[in-house]
């Protein structure tokens, strides 16, 4: 038994559980934790990596998933996020594909259950951590420290940081990472066995496999390839016994034996460091292959610390983040969704008090370090090496050090490094058992620890299911972040009440004066509401302060067409597709555009182009038929509606165009069926049955006619084209009625 467990009986009293029935009140705890999530809905990043992702859907090849990033762009295109996670969205595949479509139940189950057996996981993963490898004669691992590891993996199940990971199904990049990367650590320790008193021999396979499981890992997310770095801290420090405090001394003292070091000698930890090198070599060739371009481009929003002119304010930020990320591990109880846009405001002095909090980050680090690799225990020194080392190693690729990252502190990257807190956490409760008396009272603290994270996950949980409840959550813990305010803002457009998404639009831009998408959705819902003036301004300064946003010229355009003012009109238009090549929709309203200025063919050419480019666009289509229709080219116009039909065959919008062409053209069997169709796909259409009369009423089916023309006056009393139809018939009946009598 590790002396740590010893430590740790009186937080642990009775007696300890079979490694069996501790992964299972592990994997229950972790599911009970999260279990309220398991019905909500796909919110915040979820719309696009998932709901709006087209390789999800049967019809993109399979292919297409390894030349696409998380989002679903070719990660050759400028505006990729480069996020290469082919794997993730893989399985985001199968679980639509096995949900029958975008049913969220099925994608929040699998992510509760991945973080349960991660969970699970974690108990063999800590046994290693906490009581070291050694063998039983048959080769299998003896598990030495259960307490501590049963202890630690409960910490980590109740975490509440793993929230966003796990109520977030886009946070499956984040679980199947960490399941990966544990397994390749299991892997490389697999690799020793105690085979004679000289030490360990290694498995070429096992340290083979180690390196494959870490490549699965970064092709779930990027961040599985610093298992390779862990996998070598650990053999060089724990297996090769390197030991700091020792090789300082020696030379120092010009000690010879320094030349006889063993370490430098095994030509079996040498051969392993030069595999794992290799491999993690070769995948970030292959990476940097595949990402076609250089890496991506992000904003001053996204992370203004790496913007700063100052490289001591970039390290004094960058810093101060780490100090933030800290905290959220410490004391996980301030949550949000996003911590960018003011969120965090820069640190642009050192006078700033903020500094005091970088001081107390490296004061514990420094002391942790020199404690890890300077201790004269050689357990003490494992498990403190191994605690950093999983705090740290994972979370260098969001550090800002190697390269920009787009976000200020982003809960999900913390879910792996939070092994190494839970480690170190387990630690000091071992160390303060030890040395004090009051046991009792550091067995209350944990416990009381383990229910406070269950009750805030518990909580957390359900401020994830949905998207009001999230993003109104956020505006306690981040007031000053205009994109808190920017999506309730969207939330609240998306559900119809205008007036409140103004409100906060109007906040998210006084926030932040440059926050162009806030500014082109407020001048979206003002140019519906007719105030077009203030539309104008508004999409006027966000393509000012962005030239290259697309969907802001095109909305400027509809505002200018609006206007009258039609010449600049065309000109947003047409910088709108510049900016944005294939922009169907920007097509579209510039036929619109030339529809008004009687530019006919023009505005075929518009439509036709917008129809190319996303051949199910509806609208075009319908404004080409109408357009023909008006103009007396028939025979156009029913070609096109054909076309559109084979393509659309369930628009009932298309339905009845075309059936109002078959009907001027004589064909009015066919016009029938049709407009029998479209109102059996919407019967409450007024100008369905309205349109259907007039063709009963062209046809002489009077009857039906007058009985149509009935149900659409009933369904729209004001409509003064059906009502001088219907009495126009009314008085043919009567002239009828008289005849005959």
């Amino acid at each position: 038994m590790a002396v740590l467990d010893t430590d740790l009986d009186h937080i642990l009293p009775s007696s300890v559980l079979p490694p069996f029935w501790a992964k299972l009140v592990v994997g229950s705890v972790a599911i009970v934790c999260f279990a309220r999530s398991y019905d909500g809905d796909f919110v915040f990043d979820d719309s696009e990596a998932i709901v709006n992702n087209k390789d999800l859907q049967a019809e993109t090849p399979l292919g297409d998933l390894w030349h696409h990033d998380f989002w679903g762009s070719r990660l050759s295109s400028n505006t990729s996020h480069k996020s290469y996670r082919p794997l993730t969205v893989l399985t985001f595949r199968i679980n639509y594909y096995l949900s029958g479509g975008f049913h969220p139940v099925g994608f929040h189950v699998v992510n509760i259950l991945l973080h349960s057996g991660i969970s699970v996981l974690m108990v063999d993963v800590f046994s290693v951590l906490f009581g070291g490898l050694q063998y039983t004669s048959k080769g299998r691992r003896l598990h030495l420290a259960p307490r501590a590891s049963l202890l630690a993996a409960l910490l980590f199940a109740v975490h509440p940081v793993h929230t966003e990971c796990v109520a977030g199904v886009v946070g499956r990049a984040d679980l199947l990472c960490a399941l990966f990367f544990l397994l390749s650590f299991l892997g490389y320790c697999k690799a020793f066995r105690e085979s004679n008193k000289e030490g360990a021999h290694s498995s070429t396979f096992w340290v083979l496999l180690s390196i494959f499981l870490g490549a699965v890992a970064m092709l779930c997310k990027e961040q599985g390839i610093t298992v390779l770095g862990l996998n070598a801290v650990f053999d060089i420090l724990v297996i090769g016994r390197f030991n700091v405090l020792e090789i300082v001394q020696k030379v120092l003292h010009k000690d010879k034996s320094l030349e006889n070091l063993g370490m430098l000698r095994n030509g079996g930890l040498l051969f392993r460091m030069t595999l794992l090198t290799s491999g993690g070599a070769g995948m970030l060739y292959v990476r940097w292959r595949i990402m076609g371009t250089g890496p991506p481009a992000f904003t001053e929003v996204d992370n203004p610390a790496s913007f700063a002119d100052s490289m001591l304010v970039r390290a004094i930020n960058y810093n101060y983040y780490y100090s933030l990320n800290a905290w959220l591990l410490l004391c996980p109880w301030w949550l949000c969704f996003d911590w960018s846009m003011g969120c965090i405001p820069l640190i642009k002095s050192i006078s700033d008090w903020r500094v005091i909090a970088l001081a107390a980050l490296w004061f514990c680090l420094i002391g942790l370090i020199c404690q890890a690799l300077c201790s004269e225990d050689g357990h003490k020194r494992r498990i403190l090496t191994l605690g950093l080392g999983f705090l740290v190693i994972p979370f260098l690729p969001a550090s800002n050090l190697f390269f920009r990252v787009g976000f200020v502190v982003a809960e999900r990257v913390l879910y792996l490094p939070s092994v190494g807190y839970c480690v170190l956490l387990t630690f000091g409760f071992g160390a303060l058992s030890k040395h004090t008396k009051k046991k009792k009272l550091i067995a209350a603290v944990v416990l009381g620890i383990l229910f406070i994270n269950t009750l805030r996950c518990v909580l957390r949980s359900g401020e994830w299911r949905s998207e009001e409840q999230l993003f109104r959550s956020a505006l306690s813990v981040c007031p000053l972040n205009a994109k808190v305010h920017y999506n309730i803002g969207k939330n609240l457009a998306d559900k119809g009440n205008q007036t409140a998404a103004i409100r906060y639009y109007r906040e998210a831009v006084r926030l932040n004066p440059k926050y162009v998408h806030a500014m082109n959705n407020l001048g979206n819902i003002l140019k519906e509401r007719n105030e077009l003036q203030e539309a104008e301004e508004l999409l006027s300064l966000a393509v000012q302060i962005q030239p290259d946003f697309a969907a802001a010229w095109m909305n400027l355009g509809i505002v200018q067409n609006s206007l009258k003012r039609f010449e600049a009109a065309e000109q947003s238009y047409r910088t709108a597709i510049k900016h944005r090549r294939k922009y169907p929709d920007c097509y579209y309203n510039l036929g619109r555009l030339y529809a008004d200025l009687n530019r006919h063919v023009d505005a075929l050419n518009a439509w036709r182009n917008a129809t190319v480019l996303k051949p199910e666009h509806s609208l075009a289509w319908n404004n080409m038929i109408i357009l023909l229709d008006n103009t007396g080219n028939l025979a156009q116009a029913e070609a096109v509606g054909r076309e559109a039909l084979e393509l659309i065959p369930n628009d009932h919008s298309l339905m009845f165009s075309l059936a109002n062409v078959l009907g001027k053209s004589q064909k009015y069997k066919e016009s029938e069926a049709l407009f029998l169709k479209a109102i059996k796909a919407n019967p409450n259409a007024a100008s369905y049955h309205g349109n259907l009369a007039v063709l009963y009423h062209r046809w002489g089916h009077l009857d039906l006619a007058k009985k149509h023309y009935e149900i659409s006056l009933q369904l729209d009393p004001t409509a003064s084209g059906t009502k001088e139809n219907y009495g126009l018939l009314r008085r043919k009946l009567e002239l009828m009625q008289k005849k005959d009598v």
